[in-house]
């Protein structure tokens, strides 16, 4: 999944990184904002889902 978004949207940003986390978690922040939150939701995203919030956020 970062490479499609890295591959779509590596004109509008410097960089993406990965962190691995506990529990589950898989979250997506842009510019320090929460754009998804697997904690949050109780499930994974699809990948057009986090396109559409990157989008937004940027």
């Amino acid at each position: 999944m970062t490479e499609k978004i890295l591959k779509e949207f590596s004109r509008k940003m410097a960089g993406a990184k990965l962190v691995p986390g506990g529990k589950g978690a898989f979250e997506v922040t842009v510019n320090g904002a929460l754009v998804f939150s697997k904690l949050e939701l109780g499930r994974f995203p699809d990948i057009k889902e986090i396109r559409e919030s990157i989008k937004a956020a940027l």
